[in-house]
């Protein structure tokens, strides 16, 4: 099969936000939706973003919600006592196969485990559907490319759940910036400084509870034991069903950071440092963790950090203030937010203009205004950005899985020469000790240099046969993403 480079996409993009769409596939849904017809959207995965999603969908103006999905009827049943108590009809299902058989439903809007994201984006399309998916877009990086493939063969309007683009704030920042007021761009920093606590250790397999579907639940991923405390939420901090704090909250500050500094390619190269330190617990990502993209001219460096800023202290390590969102330095000076907007301030730390924000609130409008005109560039995350973001994500922790616990010194002398990751590792350093960690005891995993080939779609180079087995998963029949979408 022919792949899509990122040249493809952008020729597709372009067509598609010239013209429209046309005629949908034999399998897509043939309503052409007007100016006043409802738009009846189901919401899948129904815990606290699902319960956001009805929350705000339900405000937007010509919208219904009329189905809900989740494995587990404990939030599937409680969600629609909702609805029926305000005389509202909606459809449930715990099986979102079934679900997409319903003609009356013309979008999704997918707020399950990462796992799960490709294969309903995929079968979304295939059923004529369109659908919003929360970030980060996919489980690995081959199933992006399929994803975007999917969406574009089946001309369908695919949103990211990247809400930071929609905030007024910082979409005027990222103006701002680009128009050259500060100068050229030099650097950005992207932080997610969150903390998290342990998730408990156990002895043996956990019961699964009994309004949870198992099997539907893991999908994708292998038919393991449940070995976590914590069937819910706790699948981030797995590599089977989630992504880490990378995938969670980096896959904002990644994307906004990107966003600001222009770039439209997976980034050509990249190394991770990290390591999950004083937790003692049975996760499996880092919790602490920088990782350095090559891009030329302008590049780009990703900090997680859940530890507190000091032990004992309940509060959160910040950079320049901020704790999550983005510093991008330019040659007359920076701009320090994220979501909510921020503040240009110069070179000597001076303010110099606000840009007051609001988070995004119309980010899934925006969604329902893109399905109505069909237009893709009506987006303001079309699932090909949140392909590039979430590659990203996927590359951070494709190097720190694939690296070695070495000493700290050892470290300073393979990052010698990159000082702007040195730069970050000495201050992740002066963190870990703030937090009395004993790097000779918990010694931190220095990944290799990863290579990527826009073209192959895949790893090249130092560790690229290692790296290129970590690009896609082994899928669980029937839940398995195909090759040809």
């Amino acid at each position: 099969m022919n792949r899509l480079t990122r040249r493809d996409f952008i020729r597709n993009l372009t067509a598609a936000a010239c013209v429209g769409f046309g005629s949908a596939s034999a399998r897509a849904s043939s309503k052409v939706l007007g100016s006043n017809d409802d738009i009846r959207i189901a919401i899948v995965g129904l815990r606290k973003k699902g319960k956001e999603h009805i929350d705000i969908f339900s405000k937007v103006p010509g919208v219904r919600i009329v189905a809900l999905c989740d494995v587990d009827t404990e939030f599937l049943d409680f969600e629609a006592r909702q609805f029926r108590d305000r005389n509202e009809k909606v459809a449930t299902y715990v099986d979102y196969r079934k679900l997409l058989d319903d003609k009356d439903i013309d979008a999704v809007i997918i707020v399950t485990p990462d796992h799960w994201h490709a294969l309903m984006t995929i079968w979304a399309c295939q059923a004529g559907k369109d659908m919003y998916v929360e970030k980060p877009l996919s489980h690995n990086i081959w199933e992006g490319y399929r994803m975007v493939e999917a969406a574009r063969k089946y001309n369908r309007i695919a949103q990211t759940g990247s809400q930071d683009r929609s905030d007024v704030g910082l979409r005027a920042a990222v103006e701002y910036i680009k128009q050259g007021n500060l100068g050229s761009i030099k650097l950005a920093r992207a932080i997610s400084y969150n903390l998290r606590e342990s998730i408990g250790k156990v002895n043996g397999p956990q019961p699964i509870p009994a309004s949870v579907d198992y099997n539907l639940f893991q999908g994708p991923a292998s038919l393991t034991p449940l070995m976590r405390k914590n069937l819910h939420y706790d699948w981030h901090w797995f590599w089977d069903t989630g992504t880490g704090e990378v995938g969670n909250l980096g896959a904002h500050n990644i994307d906004e950071s990107r966003w600001a500094i222009g770039h439209q390619n997976i980034a050509p190269k990249a190394i991770s440092i990290g390591g999950r330190l004083v937790l003692d617990d049975d996760g499996q990502t880092a919790n602490t963790q920088i990782t350095f993209f090559d891009y030329k001219p302008v590049p780009m460096i990703y900090e997680v950090r859940n530890l507190r800023r000091r032990k004992g202290l309940r509060a959160e390590d910040h950079f320049r203030g901020t704790n999550f969102g983005m510093v991008v330095n330019c040659e007359g000076g920076y701009f320090r937010g994220g979501r909510g907007g921020g503040w240009v301030y110069d070179n000597n730390n001076k303010k110099v203009k606000q840009f007051p924000g609001e988070g995004g609130l119309d980010h899934q409008a925006n969604f329902i205004q893109a399905m109505r005109s069909r237009k893709v560039s009506d987006l303001r995350a079309d699932i090909l950005e949140g392909h590039i973001s979430a590659a990203l994500c996927h590359m951070a922790n494709i190097s720190y899985r694939l690296g070695r616990k070495e000493p700290v010194e050892k470290i300073r002398e393979q990052i010698a020469g990159n000082s702007i990751l040195a730069e970050s590792f000495e201050s992740c350093l002066k963190h870990l000790k703030a937090n009395e960690v004993d790097l000779r005891k918990e010694p931190l995993t220095i990944g290799p240099y990863l290579t990527f080939d826009q073209t192959s779609e895949k790893f090249v180079g130092q560790a690229s046969d290692w790296a290129n087995m970590l690009i896609r998963r082994n899928y669980r029949e029937p839940f398995v993403v195909p090759d040809k979408v």
